[in-house]
C-alpha cells in the first residue's frame, strides 16, 4: 500500500514538472541585465540580442491581438 502511495506521489510531482514556468521567467528577466562577471563571447552575446528581440515582438504582437480583439 504504501509503494503505490509513493508511485503515486512521484507521478503528480513528474505532471507537475511539466508546468513549471519558473525557469522560464527568470530567463526573461535575466536575458535583459548585463551580468559585468561573465565574458560572453561573440556568438552568445548575438543569441541573447535576438532573443530580446523576439520577446519584445512576442510582447507586442499579444498586446496589440489582445486590444484588437477587446476594442474592434
Amino acid at each position: 500500500m504504501m509503494d503505490t502511495d509513493k508511485v503515486r506521489e512521484r507521478k503528480k510531482n513528474e505532471i507537475s514538472d511539466y508546468f513549471r514556468l519558473g525557469a522560464v521567467f527568470t530567463y526573461f528577466i535575466r536575458v535583459f541585465r548585463n551580468d559585468p562577471d561573465s565574458k560572453a563571447s561573440f556568438n552568445l552575446r548575438m543569441m541573447h540580442g535576438i532573443n530580446k528581440i523576439s520577446i519584445l515582438m512576442f510582447l507586442f504582437a499579444v498586446i496589440f491581438w489582445t486590444v484588437k480583439r477587446l476594442f474592434f
